[in-house]
């Protein structure tokens, strides 16, 4: 059988390597100069392969359409990730969080392990190679593939793997979407995911840019309702526009598919609850304030806060203290002491936009999943077309999640196997 593979990510490679690994004449076509280019960028260039949770639990960190992947993550692991890549001599590390990194902490070695596998499958790559359209030839049961210079790929089979709209530098321009539309699929609306979030208070975010903060525990709240979206607990960093960082981007995930989120933004209902403190309740914090301003019971209130925050952090808590900031520690009233306690516990930012597409690790959106088989992705309205890896309506969380999605479905779509059977459906 003749098989297209469009798009060189890591869902279109492994797509490749899986249909070539089955005895097919495999085509890779990618329309940029080299394969992975987003792959290498990955986890700051480290790549965050894969997160080594029990597969179930990838589902619950895949907040958009993670029950359709149920069967592409029973297909392919994450320790099949791992003994592919240890089989060609990579070996790799868990970091915290759960996250799986090579240990050579370069995504360049990922990708040549994928590299290596293709040329050692004689599967043929063709660079610089952007595809128009797919043409359904129905009188043969063939797809052909169209190329920008008119030039023709006949096939028995072809799997679309064109990636979303995020990261449009690494060839993600959403190319596939209008290729699938020309072919009677629906795209669901293209959101960014994993992507940072600005704030209304633009002088507080400029006064504390580059303040990176660990441990701290995050909430997104709708005041509307009063109800949370979205905690979590890690890191963030706050950003000329706003606010960043692996908590904040699994935020964006989960808030980007929330009902009426663009209304709600508008209007100030979003609010990011921040403590900076989580490890000790209001109690043991006063207590903390307490033995500090002992020992500090002779200075200004301005220099009295080194021990227990970030020098950035110092000036803001002082200004919504609302406390003389030359006043003595010694004069601080057990009222003004509580609010700085409530300050750290509950230090509240009003949300009002998603930052650009262009600046998401992700896209949230993509061809309907109810137009695709989940256990073969194979496309429920044209018969020989597979999808694989972002270009579906499924993201999820950071951690490495995304790249065993990729993984995942590229390796179901170009697989030729009997498709993972669900003992909970009988299916």
């Amino acid at each position: 059988m003749k098989v297209i593979v469009i798009g060189g990510g890591p869902a279109g490679m492994m797509a490749a390597i899986t249909a070539a690994e089955s005895g097919n004449k495999v085509i890779l076509l990618e329309k940029m100069e080299r394969l992975g280019r987003k792959l290498l960028i990955t986890g700051k260039g480290r790549c965050n392969i894969t997160s080594s949770l029990p597969s179930d639990e990838f589902i619950q960190n895949t907040p958009g359409n993670g029950q359709f992947l149920y069967s592409c993550f029973k297909n392919y692991t994450n320790q099949d990730i791992i003994q592919f890549l240890k089989s060609h001599g990579l070996e790799v590390k868990e970091e915290r969080g759960n996250r799986i990194f090579p240990v050579t902490d370069k995504s360049l070695d990922v990708l040549e392990c994928f590299v290596k596998r293709l040329k050692e499958l004689n599967v043929e790559v063709f660079y610089n190679t952007k595809v128009t359209d797919i043409i359904q030839k129905n009188e043969q049961k063939k797809l052909q593939v169209r190329t920008e210079y008119n030039k023709l790929f006949e096939a028995d089979k072809v799997i679309l793997a064109t990636g979303g709209k995020s990261y449009p530098l690494t060839g993600s321009t959403g190319d596939g979407y209008k290729i699938a539309e020309n072919l009677g699929h629906t795209v669901t609306k293209i959101r960014p995911s994993l992507v940072p979030l600005e704030c209304y208070d633009k002088k507080l975010c400029k006064d504390l840019q580059g303040l990176s903060l660990r441990n701290v525990n995050i909430e997104l709240k709708n005041i509307e309702n009063n109800k949370v979206i979205y905690e979590d607990f890690g890191e963030m960093i706050f950003t000329h526009f706003g606010v960043s960082g692996p908590t904040i981007l699994s935020s964006s995930a989960h808030l980007v598919r929330y009902k009426n989120i663009y209304e709600l933004l508008k209007n100030k209902k979003i609010i990011l609850k921040i403590d900076f403190k989580p490890a000790l309740s209001d109690e043991k914090l006063d207590e903390r304030i307490l033995r500090d301003f002992s020992e500090f019971k002779n200075k200004q209130f301005k220099n009295s806060l080194e021990k227990l925050l970030p020098q950035k952090l110092i000036p803001i808590i002082i200004e919504k203290s609302k406390i003389n900031p030359d006043k003595k520690v010694n004069e601080i009233t057990k009222q003004e002491r509580k609010n700085i306690v409530k300050l750290l516990k509950y230090f509240e930012i009003v949300i009002t936009d998603f930052r650009p597409i262009d600046e998401a690790i992700i896209t949230s959106g993509g061809i309907n999943i109810k137009e695709i088989n989940p256990k073969t992705m194979e496309s429920k309205l044209v018969p020989g077309l597979y999808f694989a890896g972002e270009i579906i309506d499924v993201d999820a969380y950071t951690g490495g999640f995304n790249l065993q999605i990729a993984y995942s479905t590229g390796y179901t779509a170009g697989s030729e196997g009997t498709p993972f059977f669900d003992p909970k459906t009988n299916n």
